[in-house]
C-alpha cells in the first residue's frame, strides 16, 4: 500500500502540519551515503553528502529534508507525486524499478533517486535508522547503535527509549493496550499509546485513522515519545500492519496475543493465513519476549511456534472467564492462570496464579469475561516487561487501573435501562458482548442494534445475524459503514442469518430491519423498559459513517444518549478516557 492511503486522504488538506504532529522536534541528519550503504545502493558524487532528516510515503506530508519513498498503490504509483514531494522539500527519493521508469519519462528530478527492488520491505528499518527510534539489541534503552541520544545530538543526554508493549489478536487489542497503559501509570511510568482510537505521545491526543499507522509514522512517534521523556508505550498491532510491514524495525519489548477468531478474511483468505500473519510478530526479529493467551488451539499453536524461534514465551490461561464448552473444565496448562472469578458490580474480581505459586488479586470494573482476559493479559505483559509481582499488586490495590473507561469498548451510557456501546464487529466479539450484557433479572430483554461493514469479509454477516437472534430478544439490523457497497444488500446478508436461526432453531426473538442507524437506535430506546438492556454494537468510538465515499457525522453514544433522554430515561455523564 502507498499513495493514497486512508491516512494520506485525511492529511490531504493539512499536509506538513499533520506530518509534524507525528515527529520529534529535532532529528540528527543521516547522510544519503549512509542510507544507501544500508540498503546496498551506491550513491555517487555529491549526492552522497545529502542529509536526510525524515521519511514519508506520502507527498502531502513531506517535510524539508525527507526521503520520499515512492511505492506502487492501488491505482497510482507514488512516483507520479515526486514533483510535489520535491516541491515540499524532499531531499531524495527511493523507489522501485517501475517508479524509476515513470521518473525517466518525466522532467529531470532535482534530487537524488535511489532504486531498489522492494522498497516497501526497507521502509521500517530505514525509518528506525533515520529517527533512531529503537535501541539496537544489546545496547539497552539508553542509547542507539549510533551512540546518539533520542534527539540525535550525540551529547550523551539521552532519554531512554520507551519500553514497548505490542498487542495483537482479533478482539481485545484496544482495551488491553489501555489497561496496560493504566497499569504502567499506576507503577509510576509515563506511557504513550498508538492504537485504533487515538495516539498519545505526551501532548494533545492525535486522532487515529489506522489501527497501526504506517511504519514511517510509527518510528517518528516512538522518537517523539522518547524526546518528550515517555518511558513506555502500548501499541495495537493489526494483521494488516504485519502484512504491510508497518511494524518492521519496531522491536517490541513484549508482544501479547489475545485470541484469534474469524475476521479480515477479505485480506488473508483463510484462517490459517490470518494466523500465520499474526505469528510473524512472535519472532526474535520483531519482539524480545511474548505473552500468549492459550485458551484455544490457535493460542497453543502460537505459543509453540514462538518458543521454537527462541523467543521467551509466557503463557496465560483465562479459562473460566466465559462458560466452558470444551469439556476441559481445568483449562489449558499455562504459566499464569485466571481463577476465582467473582462478580463485583458490573465488573469482576479474579485471581491470577502462577505455576510457581505466586498469586495476584485483580479487579476490572468493565463488564464481561473478555475484560477479565484483557486485564489478565495486560498484567502478565507488564510482568514480562520487568515489573515484580509485589510492585504490580501494590499498583493494582492503590489505583484500580482496570476500571479505566475505554471509549466505545463496553462503554456504559445508562443504567435503567442498561445501555452499552461496543465495537464488537465480528461473530466472536458479538457473542461475547451479548453474553456480557444479559441481565439476571427475570423478564428483562436484550435489544441489540448492529449491522456489518461494507467491502469486508462477507462470510461473517449471516453468522453475526444468527448469533444476535440466539442471544438477544429483539434484533434490530441496521447499517454500519457501508463504504461503497449497497447498504440494503449488506443488511439482507445479516437478516438472512437471523431469520434462518429463528426458523431453524424455533427461537422467540424478534428481528427488525430499521435504517438509517440513528432511527434504529431510537427504535431500540422506544422498545426498552427500565430493566432491559440495549447493546449498540459494531462502531464503538467511531464518529463518522462512510456511505458512498461521504463521511456522515454519526456517534452511537451521542445517538443513544439522545434517544434515551427523549424517552425520559436518565443517562450517565459522558465518560472520557483516563489517559
Amino acid at each position: 500500500m502507498s499513495e493514497p492511503t486512508a491516512q494520506d486522504q485525511a492529511a490531504e488538506n493539512e499536509g506538513g502540519a499533520a506530518a509534524a504532529a507525528f515527529r520529534p522536534a529535532a532529528v540528527a541528519p543521516v547522510s544519503l551515503e549512509t542510507l544507501g550503504g544500508w540498503i546496498g545502493v551506491v550513491v555517487p558524487g555529491a549526492s552522497a553528502a545529502v542529509d536526510v532528516t525524515g521519511i514519508s510515503l506520502n507527498s502531502r506530508t513531506v517535510l524539508p529534508g525527507d526521503l520520499y519513498v515512492a511505492l506502487p498503490g492501488a491505482t497510482r504509483h507514488g512516483a507520479d507525486f515526486v514533483a510535489q514531494a520535491v516541491e515540499a522539500g524532499a531531499a531524495a527519493v527511493l523507489t522501485d524499478d517501475a517508479g524509476a521508469r515513470l521518473l525517466a519519462l518525466s522532467n529531470d528530478i532535482a534530487v537524488p533517486v535511489l532504486v531498489t527492488a522492494e522498497p516497501r520491505t526497507l521502509v521500517g528499518r530505514l525509518s528506525a535508522l533515520i529517527y533512531r527510534s529503537r535501541p539496537e539489541r544489546g545496547t539497552g534503552h539508553g542509547t542507539d547503535s549510533h551512540g546518539t541520544d533520542s534527539h540525535g545530538t550525540g551529547e550523551g543526554t539521552a532519554n531512554p527509549a520507551p519500553a514497548l508493549y505490542g498487542v495483537t489478536g482479533t478482539n481485545g487489542k484496544t482495551t488491553t493496550t489501555y489497561f496496560t497503559n493504566a497499569l504502567l501509570r499506576a507503577l509510576g511510568r509515563r506511557p504513550g499509546l498508538i492504537g485504533t482510537i487515538e495516539i498519545l505521545a505526551g501532548g494533545e491526543p492525535i486522532p487515529s485513522l489506522l489501527t497501526t499507522p504506517e511504519s514511517t509514522d510509527v518510528h517518528a512517534l516512538l522518537a517523539l515519545m522518547r524526546e518528550r521523556g515517555l518511558d513506555a508505550a502500548s501499541m495495537e498491532v493489526s494483521s494488516h500492519a504485519i502484512a504491510f510491514h508497518r511494524v518492521d524495525g519496531v522491536d517490541f519489548d513484549v508482544a501479547g496475543f489475545t485470541n484469534l477468531t474469524q475476521d479480515h478474511l477479505d485480506l488473508h483468505g483463510t484462517m490459517e493465513e490470518y494466523f500465520q500473519t499474526k505469528a510473524r510478530l512472535f519472532t526474535p526479529e520483531l519482539a524480545r519476549a511474548a505473552v500468549v493467551t492459550v485458551d484455544d488451539e490457535w493460542g497453543r499453536r502460537l505459543a509453540g511456534l514462538a518458543a521454537g524461534t527462541g523467543l521467551p514465551v509466557t503463557t496465560l490461561a483465562t479459562a473460566g472467564t466465559e462458560p466452558d464448552t470444551s469439556g476441559n473444565d481445568a483449562g489449558p496448562d499455562a504459566d499464569w492462570t485466571v481463577t476465582g472469578t467473582t462478580p463485583r458490580g458490573l465488573g469482576t474480581d479474579f485471581v491470577l496464579r502462577h505455576r510457581n505459586g505466586s498469586v495476584l488479586t485483580v479487579h476490572t470494573g468493565l463488564p464481561g469475561g473478555f475484560n477479565v482476559a484483557n486485564a489478565a493479559l495486560a498484567t502478565v505483559m507488564v510482568l514480562a516487561g520487568g515489573a515484580t509481582v509485589e510492585e504490580v499488586q501494590a499498583a493494582l490495590d492503590a489505583a484500580d487501573p482496570f476500571t479505566v473507561a475505554v471509549p466505545g469498548r463496553m462503554q456504559l451510557v445508562a443504567t435503567e435501562p442498561a445501555a452499552v456501546v461496543d465495537f464488537a464487529h465480528n461473530p466472536d466479539a458479538l457473542e461475547r458482548a451479548l453474553a456480557a450484557v444479559r441481565s439476571p433479572e427475570p423478564g428483562s430483554k436484550v435489544i441489540i442494534v448492529f449491522g456489518a461493514t461494507g467491502q469486508r469479509d462477507q462470510g461473517k454477516r449471516p453468522a453475526m445475524g444468527a448469533i444476535a437472534a440466539r442471544l438477544a430478544d429483539v434484533v434490530i439490523v441496521s447499517d454500519d459503514d457501508p463504504h461503497d457497497e449497497d447498504a440494503a444488500g449488506i443488511r439482507a446478508d445479516v437478516l438472512a442469518g437471523a431469520h434462518a436461526a429463528v426458523r431453524d432453531e424455533a427461537l422467540a426473538s424478534t428481528v427488525l430491519e430499521v435504517f438509517p442507524r440513528d432511527e434504529a437506535i431510537r427504535k431500540a430506546a422506544e422498545l426498552a423498559a427500565p430493566h432491559d438492556t440495549i447493546l449498540v454494537a459494531g462502531r464503538g468510538h467511531e464518529v463518522w459513517q462512510e456511505v458512498k465515499g461521504v463521511n456522515l457525522a454519526l456517534d452511537d453514544r451521542v445517538e443513544l444518549r439522545t434517544a434515551l433522554t427523549a424517552r425520559g430515561f436518565t443517562v450517565l455523564d459522558d465518560q472520557r478516557i483516563e489517559s
